[in-house]
């Protein structure tokens, strides 16, 4: 197997107190990547921290938007695989290291995705409702057996989206036009998924949680879920694979399930 490449594109978005927590993540990763920050709002803070972990800042003239962001941060990737990383998050010492050892084992990788944790208020919480729902979507293709198999990606994601975004290393060097779909708010990366899970290759699931996802007021995921665009995308998401019937029972459940990204009141 070939030496892996690899290395986080960071989307950052205006003044997060937590962006100076996910680069020292990065930087404090047992098996190192090189990482820059890619945003369309720079300001002071950003800078300042660009310059403390001395790594490039890239500053987009487009509006912005989730997906035009990521496809900006995707532009300046040189290496052949990539994980864009979320400001908000924070990646395991393990994280980059377990990467490596999985391209070992993996034929022809379109994509790694691991398990992960949430942050909220300050403590790491594994076991939540969603959690466990996705852990078992994903059991479907754990099985290195599954890894190529279309069917079985497919399957799965026909249940909902388990893969956790910011988890995900995409291998850029199969897919150098690999873009994110601008059109959706909260969906694009199932989207995406969808796209690549019809391709020739491995999905390959990492089973133990390498990176924490922060769910926070101030979070995408959180505005999406409390203006109802993120279950309007689901739904349409659901229709790709299932008749309008199916797609109503199914979204029923994961909207149930997604109650878990909600902040307790």
């Amino acid at each position: 197997m070939s030496e892996f490449s690899h290395s986080y594109a960071v989307c950052a978005y205006k003044e997060s107190p937590y962006l100076k927590e996910c680069l020292a993540s990065l930087a404090a990763q047992k098996e190192a990547s090189p990482f820059f920050i890619a945003t369309s709002t720079p300001n002071v803070s950003m800078e300042g921290l660009a310059k403390e972990f001395g790594v490039p800042l890239y500053v987009s003239d487009k509006e912005s938007g989730i997906g035009r962001d990521w496809n900006f941060a995707l532009s300046h990737v040189e290496t052949d695989f990539v994980t864009i990383a979320h400001q908000d998050d924070v990646y395991l010492p393990e994280y980059g290291k377990m990467l490596r050892e999985y391209h070992r084992r993996a034929k022809d990788p379109i994509l790694f995705f691991t398990d992960y944790g949430e942050l909220r208020d300050g403590e790491t919480v594994y076991e939540t409702n969603l959690l466990r729902v996705k852990r078992k979507i994903n059991s479907l293709i754990r099985p290195k057996a599954f890894w190529h198999s279309k069917f079985m990606r497919n399957r799965a994601l026909s249940l909902g989206n388990a893969i956790c975004c910011p988890s995900v290393c995409i291998n850029r060097k199969r897919f150098p036009d690999f873009r994110f779909g601008e059109e959706m708010g909260s969906n694009l990366d199932w989207d995406a998924w969808s796209r690549l899970a019809k391709e020739k290759g491995s999905f390959v699931y990492i089973p133990q949680p390498l990176m924490l996802h922060r769910i926070h007021e101030g979070s995408e995921t959180t505005n999406q879920l409390e203006d109802g665009k993120r279950f309007a995308e689901d739904f349409e998401m659901f229709r790709r694979y299932w008749p309008k019937p199916i797609a109503k029972v199914l979204m029923r459940k994961y909207a149930s399930s997604a109650d878990s990204n909600k902040i307790s009141e």
